[in-house]
């Protein structure tokens, strides 16, 4: 399912006109970049979180040039479903078909 698909799909389920569904998708999404960015955590009950995880410092080898190389300590974005989230996708019948 494209973003397109979504916007269809809350536009046919709403009644509100696709190009007002666009622009309240993009907003949401640029105020979960703009959050994370800054540092904050956005949970949404029933739903999930959105959370910056800390990667450590480490040490990698380039293989191919044969040289070590430090990646410094950097934040990552993830996504951490809610448990009715998990439970709803867990025993659904399309989830098990796609499974197989």
């Amino acid at each position: 399912m494209t973003k397109a698909d979504v916007i269809a799909e809350i536009s046919d389920k709403t009644g509100i006109d696709k190009a007002e569904v666009t622009n309240t998708l993009e907003t949401f999404f640029s105020v979960v970049k703009d959050s994370l960015a800054e540092g904050e955590n956005i949970y949404v009950r029933g739903f999930g979180s959105f959370i910056n995880k800390k990667r450590a410092k480490k040490v990698a080898r380039n293989i191919s040039k044969n040289t070590a190389m430090v990646i410094d300590e950097h934040y990552i974005p993830s996504f951490k479903p809610a448990k009715v989230f998990v439970e709803q996708v867990k025993t659904s019948d399309k989830a098990k078909v796609a499974a197989e």
